[in-house]
């Protein structure tokens, strides 16, 4: 069986019609996107369907969360999927058209995923993605995050607990917490993830799940985790980008 979750925390991916873990999570309470405004900003689609987001690194590497390119099952063995089942469209906010479709041929996951921590993974296109004002790279982040920031996350979750995905792409702005407030909120709180805190109504859910936290035009977050579901008042669990600089350069062309 595939591991389900630990207490009421949920992974915020959606995956089309393909076996894949029980999980929880338009970003809740976003506003649509205007063209061109995140063109980092992909959508990682399984078989066909929009499964999670991701970013853009350089012209052949794509940043996204490991636990959407892959199953973790009770015993904790990851499994990746076939690079072949997945692919990526570029270059558009609408979920169905527009931009260009790039096929996945490698994937890598952090050696160190699991429990929700270390979840992250970049991904090899086959063919380079032609840079243009829709299409650009974003940069790793040049310091660490502080606490209490502004931070724009974006995607093409559910726009509710169990509700529809948008069409268009959404963002929405959080606000960055202190390690020890997220742990004091939420139990879990580790040095390699980036807690961000929003009111009730707002934040992440359902295929936003390895899109990015943006601060200061850089990528500083990972879409992870929700904790109790979509839209309530706890804090988003987002990987902690500074945190994997080095692994992400070791493993791509950065």
């Amino acid at each position: 069986m595939l591991l389900q979750g630990i207490l009421s925390v949920l992974l915020i991916a959606v995956v089309g019609c393909q076996a894949a873990p029980s999980i929880d999570g338009r970003v809740v309470g976003g506003v649509d996107a205007t063209q061109a405004q995140f063109p980092h900003q992909i959508s990682l689609r399984n078989s066909g369907s929009h499964s999670c987001g991701g970013s853009i690194l350089s012209r052949y590497w794509v940043l996204t969360a490991a636990h959407c390119v892959s199953n973790t099952y009770e015993n904790g063995t990851v499994v990746v999927y076939p690079a072949s089942n997945l692919n990526i469209r570029a270059g558009t906010n609408d979920r169905f058209s527009g931009g260009v479709l790039v096929q996945v041929v490698e994937i890598i996951v952090h050696e160190n995923y699991g429990n929700f921590l270390n979840d992250l993974a970049v991904m090899r296109v086959e063919t380079p993605f032609i840079f243009s004002e829709n299409i650009q790279p974003i940069s790793l982040p040049s310091e660490n995050t502080p606490a209490n920031a502004d931070i724009i996350i974006s995607g093409w979750g559910r726009l509710s607990a169990g509700g529809d995905l948008p069409r268009y792409l959404q963002w929405n702005t959080l606000t960055s917490m202190t390690l020890e407030a997220c742990n004091a909120s939420i139990g879990y709180g580790y040095e390699n993830m980036l807690c961000l805190l929003h009111p009730a109504n707002n934040g992440a859910c359902n295929g936003d799940s390895g899109g990015p936290a943006h601060y200061n035009g850089e990528v500083v977050g990972i879409a992870g985790f929700v904790y109790g579901g979509c839209g309530n008042v706890y804090p988003d669990g987002y990987a902690r980008v500074y945190y994997f600089n080095d692994w992400i350069r070791a493993h791509t062309d950065l």
